[in-house]
């Protein structure tokens, strides 16, 4: 039969079609349609994350499941449901949809579309729609696909080609962090190498070598487990065996990024510089043997065809809902709300173009050569390095050290500032990356007591409004934090933005927000705000704060 034939052969397949066979077809071009703007959406965050750019692969992985799901179906594979737990199922998948895509237009007029939240929830309705559409092909009027693993394993290739929710990220990358800078360093001493630990930095003497977020094995551990799961589905039939190929994904990848800064740190001991090439080329390289051996281990424990056991059709009767169900239309219409209700919210978002907006001159306003003398300065060259994880190239940081009196240690003052443009990064990204967040992991020790919000005084009676205080100590030394996150020239109210509840509190006391120019100034001291205050270079680094939306002298209304 040749390729218009078989269109011919379709077609009439097709008018033949029963009442639920029609529903069926409308709720998968539906989702179809609606996985398709879901890839366009993420596209850009699989392109500079590079924890999801397993994503590329996300919609080719769901064809080839969908595609063993149909032959699963020959096969008489999959368990049977009855009428009435299929109905249910569909129902709870068709409600699940509507809400995930309700909660993600409410982030996303919080928050930003950009923002991890509403990914994270548009990729849950994007999985629930493909549930939905899973579910009534296999109703026993249709059986278009079995109710398999394979077709299970396509709504979870959807999650996980999606960001994390925050909370979720930022714990299991410090547990990752903590757990590889502790058995590097046991190793090291098993072998006699001489290694000190500060917090995630392990000190070998002549250089140190840090395990930071990008190498806590997030990205590898989360790829890999996807690797096993689709694996599993694609090469494996037997249930036992699908679950020890999915079981040994994630210990697998964990020992293969363990053995990977194992190494690194050797070479950096050697006297290797394993920055750049070194440092992306063994990160790949863990991808790649992970899922090598994965893949092994799948052909190794798939049954050779001969031995397989011949399985019977399913029995009539058995399956989802047929054509006079009301679950089927009823999700139908759920599927269409939840497209449409994106679909208006997003065509009503006003989205600021990324690169609108004049662009601050940092080097100014962190003066290399302050006007107060005295004082010796030293930039911090290596901030660099951090753009891609920040999202922004407009980053700087200055220290500021005078001597101090007689039997006092020098006073140091440093500035840090980073700015993005509009639509650059979405809040709840710019909010993740506090002192409280990210220098616990290098050795520092937060003092919670001091951790308040207040206004801080200055010499001609104003004061500095709205400033997150922190306290930090790293052994003997002492570092005092102010730190200001600016959204459309104002302080962001104070919020948690690893909490969802935090999120949703701010979009109803908040309301709607377009995307705007956001900035992050951290202010630090080894002396407390009263003993610095009244520093002329304190007032010069002031004024140039103030520009960049921090409430100097009592200005700048709270957001």
């Amino acid at each position: 039969m040749n390729g218009v034939e078989k269109v011919k052969a379709g077609l009439a397949r097709v008018r033949e079609w029963s009442p639920a066979e029609w529903v069926t077809g409308a709720a998968c071009m539906v989702v179809a349609a609606g996985l398709l703007a879901w890839a366009w959406w993420l596209w850009p965050e699989w392109r500079i994350n590079p924890d999801l750019s397993h994503g590329f692969f996300a919609l080719p992985l769901v064809v080839m499941l969908w595609i063993r799901a149909r032959a699963e179906r020959t096969e008489g594979a999959g368990p049977g449901l009855s009428a009435r737990a299929g109905a249910a199922l569909v129902m709870v998948a068709g409600l699940g949809t509507l809400a995930s895509a309700f909660l993600a237009t409410v982030y996303a007029i919080a928050l930003g579309w950009s923002a991890t939240p509403t990914l994270f929830l548009l990729g849950v309705a994007a999985a629930g729609a493909a549930s939905v559409a899973l579910l009534l092909a296999a109703g026993r009027e249709v059986r278009w696909v079995a109710l398999g693993w394979p077709a299970l394993v396509i709504p979870l290739v959807l999650v996980l080609s999606g960001p994390l929710p925050p909370g979720t990220y930022a714990r299991l990358s410090l547990s990752l962090q903590e757990g590889i800078t502790v058995g590097v360093l046991e190793v090291l001493r098993l072998f006699g190498v001489p290694a000190v630990r500060v917090g995630n930095v392990i000190n070998l003497g002549h250089t140190s070598v840090g395990v930071e977020e990008a190498c806590s094995g997030v990205r590898s551990l989360i790829s890999c487990v996807l690797a096993g799961l689709v694996l599993s589905a694609l090469l494996l039939r037997s249930p036992r065996r699908r679950a020890l190929l999915v079981l040994a994904a994630a210990p697998l990848a964990l020992l293969t990024n363990f053995a990977r800064s194992l190494t690194l740190t050797l070479l950096a001991r050697s006297g290797v510089d394993i920055a750049g090439a070194w440092h992306d080329g063994l990160g790949f390289a863990v991808l790649g043997v992970t899922t090598a051996l994965l893949a092994w281990m799948a052909t190794a424990l798939e049954e050779a065809p001969g031995k397989r056991a011949e399985k019977a059709e399913a029995e009539p009767g058995r399956g989802v809902p047929g054509r006079r169900s009301f679950a089927g239309v009823a999700s139908l219409c759920s599927l269409g709300l939840a497209a449409g209700w994106i679909g208006f919210v997003a065509a009503r978002t006003e989205r600021a173009e990324a690169d609108g907006g004049a662009v601050p001159e940092l080097a100014r306003i962190i003066p290399e050569v302050p006007v107060a003398p005295g004082w010796t300065v030293q930039t911090r060259e290596d901030l660099g390095r951090f753009a891609g994880i920040l999202r922004t190239e407009h980053l700087l940081e200055r220290s500021y050290q005078r001597a101090g009196a007689e039997g006092q240690a020098p006073l140091q003052v440093t500035l840090y500032a980073a700015w993005w443009p509009a639509g650059a990064a979405s809040v709840s990204s710019v909010a993740t990356h506090t002192p409280d967040a990210c220098w616990p992991g290098t050795g520092w020790e937060i003092v919670a007591a001091e951790s308040v919000r207040r206004d801080l005084p200055v010499a001609d009676g104003g004061a500095v409004g709205e400033a997150e205080q922190r306290f930090f100590r790293f052994g003997r030394m002492p570092q005092w934090v102010w730190y200001w996150h600016v959204v459309d020239g104002a302080p962001l109210r104070p919020f948690e933005p690893r909490s969802w509840r935090d999120q949703l509190k701010m979009f109803f006391q908040q309301g709607v927000r377009r995307d705007a120019a956001q900035a992050f100034v951290r202010l630090s001291a080894n002396r407390p705000w009263e003993e610095v205050a009244d520093e002329a270079l304190v007032a010069e680094l002031l004024a140039g704060m103030a520009e960049l939306g921090v409430p100097v002298g009592g200005s700048g209304p709270s957001k």
